[in-house]
């Protein structure tokens, strides 16, 4: 803003390095009636009058002039609802954070090619705009790879089937497309104004995300790819700076940064650029079959720590909102649905304490020290064997932080002629080198628990629909001889592809004359699968995220004729990480073999197969209040068998199949203990996978002192990893809701009930 103006307005100190939202909160208050209309030209010109500019040194984001040291958290706006941003921003501002953080997500917004999708929980700029009312800036990390534990780390499933492509690196097909979605996504938030060089929120972006190790592997291919990433984005001139997470090599202007648990001794790879943690993990993500974890408030406040006092300006917790992956949006595979991720504020929006709040004070204390943090660097000295001492010391300030890496002993340490105490791995920070205000250990916010309790709502009485295996064979679309890739042929449209193939047996196979029955192996690259035989389950069996494929090898019962084998492979999300993993291969890929007869085995691998994809539910939408035409049996459950594939309606009383939303705010969920395994609807809308998998770990218990791994604290051990799953209070009307489930296993519906979260606190 030119020197003329200034005084003309009679703005305050300082004025010239504030944003365009900060200047028109201030001229709002401050200007008599008449300066109305010079207001509204201020107001109208924007950036075109006031200088809005994102730059950096190597001390930190350099804002309308103005270094900043930004407290950063990642919310992504797909696994919460519109109805819920509101809450979880002003929460993460109230915390003491200057920004969110999120990922773009590719497949949602471009489901196929050229068919864009900008509404409801992916309204992206509604998104943004929440953030901007709140007074907070944006880190929008476009990428478009997000890996995220997101389906098929973020790319949309078409991209795999573009002619020549090879995801992530040198390759035309890919870096086409790539630009294409960055292009676009880019020019939807200039239109927006959402660049803070136009008077937006957004003060960075990221393109790519987490490159380096894969881009080694690729060698130069990988090199060029990544260089051409970055000069891509430069051009499209943003007016705000572009960084590269894990990216040792990223070239100028880009500025390179840490994720991890630690990124104390990371430093940028040219000294004009200031360090930035772009994920501090605030805990970790749970898979089916595995423990929950938990990240110690002690740990991960000594972590932020150890990051500002060596010199660090922008650090963002990931996640400090994970929310919920609904439908099949879950990658991994066997990610579950929560994406809790032990977060400041949990899966359902409530503040999780005492990690909010004390990350809430840490924070106010390194806003106390950021006038000195900004102006000089630290001079370090030794304190002890295992202590040290960072002090900031401009004219203007002194702030210190005195630390103890010891993870078992305190530490008496002599500061400026005062004697501290140092708890074990722990950091204290003195604003004014004199006074404690804060210590990393010690935690003055009292710890609430989670709960979740009954409900007032009445629960269901239920219809069901069995799957009808004999009609899998007449809908089958596609034939083949051999086994075919699962996605080839589902495209991401299902988890469920239906394998199968007859068997002609003998009359004189001595098995039918009393001898041992046959055993059928499949082998399976899966993730699970479920075997039938002439319409009878026969068992099923599980990969896990670590072991993808998997053996069924099990006696099945043949009888003399025609015998029907049917398979139905279940995936359970595409794989989101990983060199090239648009060509691993999901589904039976074999070998399929019978064993036990009279001429040794029998090898269907390349017999006749017929392919279904999905399920007759999915295909006459069960999930919606009037499906296509279908009779629903009203027997009870009591004296009815549990059965595989099969659907649930709950319903209210006689004819009404609904049930009664809960009175209050208290966020819901759906007990489904009893259940199996499947996926669940409230009102047409898919709450994710679920499944009664019991975590196998070492819930040993847990101290935050030492270098902190996840499977340092595991909890839940020898309980159902995922037992709850988060309904939106959103998607509930007052009255008259639909819920169906779809079961694979056979469980009881009789035990699900909706159930509120809420806090006691300990």
């Amino acid at each position: 803003m030119s020197s003329k103006i200034r005084p003309f307005l009679r703005l305050p100190p300082n004025t010239q390095t504030l944003s365009l939202r900060k200047l028109r909160f201030f001229l709002s208050k401050n200007m008599k009636t008449k300066w109305v209309l010079f207001f509204f030209i201020i107001t109208q010109l924007g950036c075109q009058v006031i200088e809005c500019t994102v730059t950096y040194d190597s001390k930190a984001i350099v804002i309308n002039g103005e270094r900043r040291i930004l407290i950063s958290g990642s919310i992504h706006y797909t696994r919460s609802t519109p109805e819920m941003w509101e809450d979880l921003v002003m929460k993460a501002k109230d915390g003491g954070l200057d920004v969110i953080d999120t990922y773009v997500f590719w497949n949602v917004h471009e489901p196929s090619p050229g068919n864009y999708n900008f509404e409801g929980r992916y309204d992206l700029v509604r998104f943004l705009k929440t953030v901007q009312k709140a007074g907070m800036y944006v880190h929008l990390r476009i990428g478009p790879y997000v890996c995220a534990e997101w389906n098929f780390g973020g790319f949309p499933v078409w991209l795999k089937y573009v002619p020549g492509i090879s995801f992530r690196t040198d390759n035309e097909p890919f870096k086409n497309a790539m630009k294409g979605f960055t292009v676009k996504i880019v020019n939807l938030m200039k239109s927006e104004k959402m660049f803070e060089s136009q008077g937006g929120p957004i003060i960075l972006s990221q393109v790519e995300n987490e490159y380096g190790s894969v881009g080694k592997a690729y060698g130069g291919a990988g090199h060029n790819y990544m260089t051409w990433a970055a000069n891509m984005v430069v051009e499209l001139g943003t007016g705000v700076p572009w960084v590269m997470c894990k990216q040792d090599d990223a070239p100028d202007p880009i500025i390179n940064t840490c994720n991890g648990f630690y990124c104390d001794d990371f430093s940028p790879n040219k000294p004009y650029k200031p360090t930035i943690w772009t994920e501090a993990w605030s805990g970790w993500f749970t898979e089916f079959g595995g423990p929950v974890y938990q990240r110690p408030v002690q740990d991960l406040a000594f972590a932020v720590a150890r990051f500002i006092q060596k010199g660090g300006s922008f650090f963002n917790y990931y996640m400090y909102h994970g929310g919920t992956n609904f439908g099949r949006s879950s990658g991994g595979p066997f990610i579950t649905t929560t994406y809790d991720y032990d977060a400041p504020i949990d899966e359902y929006g409530l503040i999780r304490e005492p990690k909010y709040g004390h990350l809430k004070d840490l924070h106010k204390v390194i806003k106390q020290c950021e006038p000195a943090l900004i102006s000089s660097d630290p001079i370090v000295s030794s304190l002890g064997a295992l202590q040290q001492a960072h002090v900031y010391s401009p004219k203007s300030q002194c702030a210190a932080f005195l630390s103890n890496y010891d993870p078992n002993n305190d530490a008496k340490v002599m500061f400026n002629n005062v004697h501290y105490t140092l708890p074990a791995w722990s950091i204290s920070i003195l604003p004014d080198c004199k006074n404690v205000v804060f210590n990393t250990a010690d935690v003055g916010v009292q710890s609430t628990e989670m709960e979740m309790v009954s409900s007032d709502s009445k629960m269901f009485s239920w219809e069901t629909y069995k799957e009808d295996l004999n009609s899998v064979d007449e809908s089958s679309t596609l034939s083949a001889m051999g086994l075919l890739e699962q996605i080839n042929i589902t495209r991401d449209t299902s988890d469920y592809l239906w394998y199968t193939t007859s068997v002609d047996v003998d009359s004189s196979e001595s098995f039918l004359n009393g001898g041992e029955s046959p055993k059928l192996l499949v082998q399976s690259s899966g993730h699970a699968l479920h075997v039938f035989v002439n319409g009878e389950y026969s068992g099923s069996v599980f990969g896990t995220r670590k072991h993808r494929k998997f053996t069924y090898k099990e006696k099945i019962n043949l009888h003399g004729g025609i015998n029907k084998i049917a398979l139905l492979s279940v995936a359970m999300g595409l794989p989101n990480i990983g060199g090239h993993y648009e060509t691993w291969e999901t589904g039976v890929l074999g070998p399929v073999a019978l064993y036990g007869f009279n001429q040794g085995k029998r090898d269907l691998s390349w017999a006749s197969w017929s392919y279904q994809v999905g399920l007759k539910g999915e295909a006459m939408n069960l999930i919606s209040s009037n499906p296509t035409s279908i009779k629903w049996s009203q027997d009870s459950l009591i004296t009815q068998k549990q059965q595989p594939l099969t659907w649930y309606k709950g319903k209210f009383v006689i004819s009404q199949t609904y049930f009664n939303a809960p009175e209050g705010d208290s966020p819901l969920g759906v007990d489904m203990k009893s259940m199996g395994k499947g996926e669940v609807w409230v009102n047409g809308e898919s709450i994710g996978r679920y499944w009664t998998d019991f975590a196998n770990g070492d819930c040993k218990g847990c101290h935050y002192a030492a270098t902190y791994r996840p499977l340092t604290c595991q909890l839940g051990c020898g309980q159902p990893t995922q037992r709850w799953y988060h309904v939106p209070r959103s998607w509930l009307k007052p009255t008259n809701n639909l819920l169906v489930i779809f079961e694979e296993l056979g469980g009881d519906p009789t035990k699900v009930s909706l159930v509120k979260r809420s806090l006691a606190t300990k």
